[in-house]
């Protein structure tokens, strides 16, 4: 069953469908598009009836009342022509795009059509051959065509890059996707790197305060006198009698030489008092 007429379409998509007409008749595919460049409009087009003859045959666009999945339904009948006279018509497919600089950039290889006026939107450009599948297509709108002749378009623009992906490639997806997943990395290392700049900038400032800091009074720590004396200047007042005979015992001679002599264990020696039981001065000797 047919549908109805939807506001835009592809003109590929008019051309791949069998025309058949209100009599049930099949006339064919699709063959060529009848264009009016000057103003960027489809008039009609052509189908051919029969895969061996030489006859074509014309429509106007305001014939078409009808789409299927694979058929194009037109009411009245048709103007046959020749191939030769068709090759004569002025068309914009597959015209060579140039680029700002005069090189070329890719092809024209489709246009997106208003059914109800003819008015061509904008033009579907492929920078490989059209004719493979799967390949890109970008938006040309007909504001941005400078110029035009037989087989060739001039535009302002510097690549393809500077007009709209219509539709992308399995190439060109996967690269805008690395592109963007590039991007992604990139700006997630940033701010890695950003979040290691502060915390080692908190860690030298913790660690230059550290430093600031004035070092550790070892008299504090040591419990010391009332009278600030150091512990270096102690005596034997200050350490109780008989501090110096628990370490050493002196022999003074003749000449006022004072030589510490090693004790060495031996019968005179006695153990501590703690042991003993006894209440002596000096537990050793």
């Amino acid at each position: 069953m047919p549908s109805a007429l939807p506001e835009q379409l592809l003109l590929s998509d008019l051309l791949r469908r069998r025309v058949r007409c209100d009599q049930g008749l099949d006339h064919g595919p699709g063959a060529i598009a009848w264009m009016h460049p000057p103003v960027h409009r489809l008039l009609g087009w052509a189908s051919r009836p029969s895969a061996f003859g030489q006859r074509r045959e014309v429509w106007r666009l305001d014939q078409l009342k009808g789409l299927s999945e694979t058929e194009a339904f037109v009411r009245g009948g048709a103007s046959e022509t020749d191939p030769e006279t068709l090759r004569r018509l002025p068309t914009l497919l597959e015209a060579v795009l140039l680029g700002g600089d005069g090189q070329p950039l890719g092809s024209i290889a489709d246009a997106a059509v208003e059914l109800r006026t003819g008015r061509i939107r904008h033009y579907l450009v492929s920078r490989s051959d059209p004719r493979l599948p799967g390949s890109s297509r970008w938006r040309l709108v007909p504001d941005r065509i400078v110029d035009q002749q037989p087989g060739r378009v001039f535009s302002a623009v510097r690549g393809l890059d500077d007009l709209p992906l219509a539709r992308a490639s399995v190439r060109q997806e996967f690269l805008r996707r690395s592109r963007r997943w590039r991007d992604q990395v990139g700006e997630e290392t940033a701010r890695l790197r950003d979040q290691f700049q502060q915390a080692g900038g908190r860690l030298e400032d913790r660690l230059e305060g550290w430093l600031e800091e004035p070092p550790w009074d070892e008299r504090q720590e040591r419990p010391g006198r009332d009278d600030g004396r150091p512990w270096e200047e102690d005596t034997e007042q200050d350490m109780g009698p008989g501090a110096y005979d628990d370490w050493i015992d002196e022999d003074v001679h003749e000449d006022g030489d004072a030589r510490p002599e090693p004790r060495t264990p031996g019968p005179e020696r006695r153990p501590p008092d703690r042991y003993r039981g006894r209440d002596d001065d000096d537990p050793w000797v």
